[in-house]
């Protein structure tokens, strides 16, 4: 065991004599002019999730520069944020092309005052290199996550013990902002966002026009996919209650989704027998568009759940294994239901009985 433990702990070493900083336990970061946030090791609904963090660096710090390294699984999440000054994606599989590393070289080493690196459900090697590697002044990141230390928290002067077991059911907007709660980095608003302009207000309109919707008919979307299998809510309930809303109401209904939903989308169009319109591999700030203007969005626990949940659009959110408490959208007009952590033990009725209130409120 000891042998096999040994290549591991050697290299550890060599890291901590070539980068290991010595801990400072200031909590005075001064005026930073420019920033960085490691935040490459999540998946897309758990960044776009987190944006409190970087509303918080911006109402702290409204005049500095906020760049993030991303990756390719969630970047899109910060399409045309507003919060952001540049994200630069991290593509581990481009790192031994020359153009990409001096690329990569020269976004974190540009002189930042501070670089970030947050953690919610795990800690992540290559984003605390990514921050020792920068040039910044200043290193914040967590020193243990749940009573576990972090093994390269030596990359860190400033360093943060993060713990979700004091508090379990925290939602994830707020138990992010632990990492720089003791350094004045704070915001009151936990909220998600996402930043959707003119042309895709237009993009929308022109396309629900196409699709023969009028404004006397409530809009009413599903989101019906899931990565996870286990949060994927039975189609044949999702078809269940499209029927019976549709008895009810004079209702538009169309499905939001990807290439990855084929299968699922035309099981959905096949039992459904009701006319819904697909609206499938859009970006990020033109789907959010459509969904803005929903009278309603009944969505399984994914990364479309988390682009809803950064509108103002009533929203119906199933869950199963996950904690909705942590991971759920919040604001007005957002509701979820779970029942245990089988997702399919919510049943047709509940999600039709919230549905009827929700949009006895909006006719």
């Amino acid at each position: 065991m000891i042998l096999k433990q040994l290549p591991d702990q050697i290299i550890l070493s060599f890291i901590r004599i070539i980068w290991g900083i010595k801990k400072n336990s200031s909590s005075e970061l001064g005026n930073p002019s420019r920033i960085l946030i490691i935040r490459q090791h999540n998946q897309f609904g758990d960044l776009l999730a987190s944006i409190s963090l970087f509303r918080a660096v911006k109402e702290t710090f409204p005049e500095s520069e906020l760049n993030v390294v991303t990756s390719p699984a969630n970047y899109i999440a910060l399409d045309s944020n507003k919060y952001i000054d540049r994200n630069f994606i991290f593509d581990k599989k481009k790192i031994f092309s020359l153009k990409y590393y001096k690329e990569l070289m020269k976004f974190l080493r540009k002189r930042y005052d501070l670089a970030i690196v947050p953690a919610t459900v795990s800690i992540s090697f290559t984003s605390c290199l990514l921050a020792r590697i920068s040039d910044a002044a200043i290193r914040i990141g967590p020193s243990s996550l749940n009573g576990e230390k972090n093994k390269y928290s030596f990359l860190f002067d400033r360093q943060v013990d993060l713990d979700w077991r004091e508090y379990p059911d925290e939602h994830v907007s707020d138990f992010i902002l632990d990492i720089v709660r003791p350094f004045g980095i704070i915001t009151d608003t936990f909220t998600s966002h996402i930043t959707f302009r003119g042309k895709e207000n237009s993009a929308v309109k022109q396309f629900l026009f196409n699709q023969g919707y009028r404004k006397d008919k409530l809009l009413i979307g599903f989101h019906i996919g899931a990565g996870k299998p286990k949060n994927r809510w039975s189609l044949d309930k999702y078809v269940e209650l499209m029927k019976r809303l549709n008895e009810k109401y004079p209702a538009f209904f169309f499905l939001t989704g990807s290439s990855a939903d084929n299968e699922e989308l035309a099981y959905f169009s096949e039992k459904s027998n009701i006319k819904s319109i697909q609206f499938l591999n859009k970006q990020i700030p033109e789907l959010a568009a459509l969904i803005s203007k929903c009278h309603l969005f009944i969505t399984n626990d994914t990364g479309v759940m988390h682009v809803a949940g950064a509108t103002k659009c009533p929203q119906i959110s199933i869950f199963g294994p996950t904690n909705p408490f942590n991971w759920a959208p919040l604001g007005p007009n957002k509701y979820f239901v779970r029942k245990s952590e089988l997702i399919d033990d919510v049943t047709v009725d509940d999600i039709l009985k919230l549905s009827e209130f929700i949009l006895s409120m909006n006719i």
